[in-house]
């Protein structure tokens, strides 16, 4: 059950609280920050290097959307929040209520990282839920390896995901772009050839567009085969 408050009216559950009680809000979220300030450095001073609680706060966030899929697709942001806090226990709940996670600090590292000063690392919003960029994937990719509890516990992909990736590697590698790619040379496909190995086309747009870009760079760039044509086609429908 969650937390959900109205003007007020609280309802309260046993891991994400709500307040949009305007009239108190920002002084209660100032107050909330500053003690996760000083709990988060207190943290950093007693962990080991190999501990989650060693990471960034926005480091945490990246991790958890990574953890629940965030490579291929969207996650809520309750769903990261519950994650946050199971990397980070406490780091994210409220003063008074220590076994309540403090949604409005989640969404406000979701936001962080999805800024271009903090270098892009997310992309999504509230509404459609957070995904990892090609900079986020690389960055989880570096601190997760320094996670022993992580490490020994590799997210797999669920059913679905494994059977979007065996259909959409076979589509790829179907298209024109592919053969040309591979047999002339990636400097020979158009750039027509390159959106359609993507699924792109006019109407696709914006954030949109990206998504799918992202997508298939995220879950192919690594391949040894398959994922160098991904990146350099990538690079070919980004560039105007």
């Amino acid at each position: 059950m969650r937390a959900i408050a109205d003007c007020g009216r609280v309802i309260k559950g046993p891991q994400l609280s709500y307040t949009v009680n305007l009239h108190h809000f920002s002084i209660m979220y100032r107050r909330n920050s500053s003690v996760t300030v000083r709990k988060n450095n207190a943290e950093k001073r007693a962990v080991a290097p190999g501990d989650p609680r060693a990471l960034s706060n926005l480091e945490v966030v990246a991790l958890a959307v990574y953890m629940l899929g965030g490579e291929s697709h969207y996650v809520h942001s309750e769903d990261v929040a519950v994650k946050a806090n199971e990397l980070t226990p406490g780091r994210f709940t409220w003063a008074k209520y220590p076994d309540q996670i403090n949604i409005h600090t989640i969404l406000t590292y979701l936001w962080d990282a999805k800024s271009s000063r903090k270098g892009s690392i997310l992309i999504g919003s509230e509404k459609e839920g957070w995904m990892l960029s090609e900079s986020g994937l690389e960055l989880v990719r570096s601190r997760k390896d320094a996670l022993e509890g992580v490490k020994k516990a590799p997210r797999k992909l669920t059913a679905g995901e494994q059977q979007w990736k065996r259909g959409e590697q076979t589509r790829m590698r179907n298209t024109e772009a592919f053969r040309k790619a591979t047999e002339e040379g990636t400097e020979a496909v158009t750039r027509e050839e390159a959106e359609a190995f993507f699924r792109l086309n006019d109407y696709v747009v914006g954030e949109m567009r990206e998504r799918k870009i992202t997508r298939a760079v995220n879950v192919f760039g690594e391949d040894p085969a398959f994922g160098p044509i991904v990146k350099i086609l990538a690079a070919k429908v980004r560039s105007r």
